[in-house]
């Protein structure tokens, strides 16, 4: 790791020292104040200068009679211990009341056994009084049994319609008041808070707290560990978390590592990452010393933040203190590598941990595989999942998925349901994310029978198809041409109460637009506004260029002012859109306005937008202005593309200017470009007319080794060139695939 890390530090980060002062939050004092104290101390009872002595106890002294009464029991439970309860006290159960409990317990307190039973016995006749149950909880702390003390704490408080605020008053001075003659074991108020914590009580057991400390007892750090464990869950008290942080310091508890991690990962939580850290590096000042989980926290809470170079210094850190990171720390700085499509570097930490022999688990290979697929590396996710099956890793349902929605997205079906068909012999049942994935390829690939069966098969599983699943068919549908079914299904959706998105309308739109059926595609985006639903760029574009494509530019036109004053901002595509538009009509003018409207409002145009005008200017002959046009394009930095040297090597051909269409061609073939065939075809002609023999006999050979086939009248003028130059074996190879090409009717054969 520590190789990696230096590999990792050269590339990423440079972090100054300033970083780690105090202050990084604005200020050179500590984040939370706290007393540094010399040693850690558990609870402990000590005077405090308002301390106050614990009561001493005084029950209600017992009768002559009563005093027979209890002498006799106690006597008859002692001797005959062999026997049931039951069977010994039997003759005294009608004379047996409350008090003669509390009494009996005094005479057989030192046998643990026996109060336990007699106590037991009499809680199955009658409710034992707060008082008795006190003295019970003391009794079994002294004797070092925790487990029956929290069943007595824990049962108490858990009671059916117990008023909290009228019991705690009452149990608190119970609980006091029996201390000091029935066990003086403080451990017992350590056990009461607890258990005030563990049912959520967090304010009764504040004040418990605080009145303990009247009597002079510091609950132990363990103790305050869990109430504030509880207390930083809840984000709406996030200013108490802080406030009992701090403030219990100075009330005699002093915070080990434990408590420190539990504020760092607090800290993170609520997105207060610099505190946390801040904290982590306060704590060697405090007396604690950080561990794995302290760092692990902080370089969690950074990954969530995406601070790459925060994360790598803090390992670093970490290794010059001699803490190796564990599968939960590389697992954060993995799925922050993910996210920023560092999925080489993240594989590189999964190798680095198995180096140094970390096994890693199925959330950190989940995340690579998801990683690669996201990143389009379908081959590495792959992988990455054989090598799980190999090492006997479990894979997931949240590995499947993405695996097979990499897949779909990919348009690798056939892999994708081999996946999906495996799942149930791994126990694993697919969700509607899975099914809407394949659902939503399939119909991509227009396969709209297969789309159906699984919705089918979906339904019968008792999973219930959501809006994206239903638009995916919807879409599926509408690029096949059956709109009709596309809006039977829209109104299935509404019925089943699903509510439709601006993704659901577009594809139907869209389907309208492209059958011509423009009329209909206005009426349905009138219908997506009734239903609150508003027309995106995406909206406005496919109606553009439905009506660019019908020549109907000027509605066109009113469409790209409706969306301004909407406050709609076009896309490039949508000005490309009505470019094309200009150009197919002529409107060439109009198009010349709009490049020079998009460049003065810093609209960066595309390859596209300019291959427009290039396309019309060429076919108009005018290369003057193409060559102006083309300039202009490299000085907005937009790159040429096949298309643009294709238009503009046609253009300059058919106006022999082959210098121009010569250099073009050059520069194209280096950038790793192809002519067409139409392309082809005009270069040749153009050097033809050139009377440049050698130069189009030459593109004319390239042309037929890329397999393109010449039009008619290019393998007529080589014709006649081969025969009169008395290459007899090329005329009549020509001749061949004259006949074969141009001459011979493939449609019949």
């Amino acid at each position: 790791m520590k190789r990696f890390l230096v590999f990792f530090s050269a590339r990423y980060y440079r972090v100054s020292s300033s970083f780690y002062s105090l202050g990084s939050t604005g200020t050179n004092r500590p984040l939370l104040r706290c007393r540094k104290l010399s040693a850690v101390r558990n609870f402990s009872s000590f005077n405090l200068e308002s301390s106050r002595p614990f009561p001493d106890y005084s029950p209600k002294k017992p009768t002559v009679r009563d005093s027979e009464l209890i002498y006799r029991i106690s006597t008859a439970i002692k001797q005959r211990q062999s026997e049931s309860l039951s069977r010994v006290l039997k003759p005294f159960e009608p004379r047996f009341r409350p008090d003669h409990l509390i009494w009996v317990l005094m005479n057989i307190k030192d046998n643990y056994k026996l109060v336990l039973d007699f106590f037991d016995w009499w809680r199955m006749r009658r409710e034992p009084t707060l008082e008795a149950r006190c003295i019970i909880i003391h009794i079994a702390v002294a004797e070092n049994d925790r487990r029956m003390a929290h069943v007595l704490i824990h049962d108490f408080w858990t009671k059916p319609n117990l008023d909290v605020n009228l019991t705690f008053p009452k149990f608190f001075d119970k609980i006091v008041y029996t201390y000091k003659n029935w066990g003086s074991n403080p451990l017992v108020f350590d056990m009461v808070f607890q258990v005030l914590v563990e049912i959520g009580n967090l304010e009764e057991a504040r004040i418990f707290f605080d009145r303990m400390l009247s009597y002079g007892v510091v609950l132990s750090v363990d103790s305050c560990n869990t109430f504030l464990s509880c207390l930083s869950k809840n984000v709406d008290s996030s200013g108490k978390t802080v406030k009992v942080f701090t403030e219990f310091c100075d009330l005699g508890i002093c915070w080990n590592t434990t408590s420190h991690n539990i504020m760092i990962n607090f800290f993170c939580r609520i997105g207060k990452v610099k505190e946390a850290h801040n904290l982590l590096l306060q704590m060697e000042y405090r007396g604690c010393i950080p561990d794995v989980v302290s760092f692990s926290s902080v370089i969690d809470g950074y990954c969530h933040c995406g601070e790459l170079q925060s994360v790598l210094k803090l390992l670093e850190e970490m290794q010059l203190k001699g803490l190796n990171p564990n599968s939960f720390t590389l697992n954060s700085l993995i799925l922050l590598l993910c996210k920023t499509g560092k999925v080489l570097d993240a594989e590189r930490v999964l190798r680095e941990m198995m180096c140094q022999g970390i096994v890693p688990d199925t959330v950190i290979y989940t995340t690579l595989i998801d990683g690669f697929c996201k990143a389009g590396s379908i081959t590495s996710a792959y992988r990455l999942h054989d090598e799980m099956c190999s090492l006997n890793i479990y894979v997931d349902l949240i590995a499947y998925t993405a695996l097979i929605c990499g897949l779909c997205q990919a348009g690798n079906i056939v892999e994708a349901a081999k996946l999906f068909h495996e799942m149930p012999s791994k126990g694993l049942a697919p969700d509607e994310v899975i099914f809407t994935a394949l659902i939503d390829a399939y119909c991509k690939a227009g396969e709209i029978k297969e789309a159906f069966s699984l919705h089918n098969k979906m339904v019968h599983l008792g999973l219930k198809p959501n809006v994206v699943t239903y638009t995916a068919i919807c879409d599926g549908l509408c690029k096949s041409g059956e709109v009709h079914s596309a809006n039977e299904l829209l109104h299935e959706m509404c019925g089943k109460g699903l509510e439709l998105n601006i993704i659901t309308y577009n594809a139907l739109v869209n389907g309208l637009c492209k059958m011509g059926s423009i009329v209909e595609a206005i009426k349905l985006v009138q219908d997506m506004e009734v239903a609150g639903i508003h027309p995106d760029v995406f909206t406005y574009t496919t109606v553009m260029d439905a009506y660019c494509k019908s020549g109907e530019i000027i509605k066109a036109h009113e469409l790209l002012a409706e969306m301004l004053d909407r406050g709609v901002q076009p896309s490039v595509v949508t000005f490309n859109v009505l470019m094309n538009g200009f150009c197919m009509s002529g409107m060439l003018e109009d198009g010349e306005k709009l490049l020079k409207w998009m460049l003065e409002r810093k609209i960066l145009p595309n390859t596209t937008t300019y291959n427009s005008l290039l396309k019309q200017y060429c076919i108009g002959n005018n290369m003057r202005s193409a060559t102006e046009m083309y300039r202009g394009m490299s000085n907005q930095g937009v790159m040429p593309n096949e298309n643009t040297y294709n238009i503009l090597i046609r253009g300059h051909s058919k106006a022999r200017n082959m210098k121009e269409a010569g250099y073009l061609h050059k520069e194209m073939i280096e950038k790793g470009y192809k002519l067409t065939v139409d392309s082809y075809n005009a270069i040749v002609k153009g050097y033809i007319k050139r009377k440049k023999y050698m130069e189009a006999a030459e593109l004319f050979r390239e042309m037929r080794r890329n397999g393109l086939v010449a039009d008619r009248e290019l393998y007529t003028t080589f014709l006649e060139l081969n025969f009169h130059e008395g290459n007899v074996a090329m005329t009549l190879e020509l001749c061949d695939e004259t006949l074969e090409n141009c001459l011979v009717d493939k449609t019949k054969s």
